[in-house]
């Protein structure tokens, strides 16, 4: 796994689609270029969710995602 500065953490577990996507693209737009939000979530299916989300952007790109036991982990950066 790459460790990443996250310069914002967000809290979504317990929370299933939409609202980890949602949540995400709402942080991401208050976020400088540049930055990198950790994004912590427990429901299986924000694997493929925010993956797709990322390869829809413009403005942010997905850097890695980590399954650590019940918590799924995305790390997004912006990139403008």
């Amino acid at each position: 796994m790459t460790n990443y500065t996250p310069t914002k953490i967000l809290d979504v577990k317990g929370q299933n689609c939409p609202m980890p996507v949602v949540k995400t693209k709402q942080a991401v737009d208050g976020l400088e270029a540049g930055d990198v939000l950790e994004v912590l979530a427990t429901d299986p299916g924000s694997m493929s969710d925010l993956g797709g989300w990322a390869k829809t952007q413009s403005n942010a790109e997905l850097l890695d995602q980590v399954e650590d036991g019940d918590v799924y982990k995305h790390y997004v950066r912006k990139t403008e």
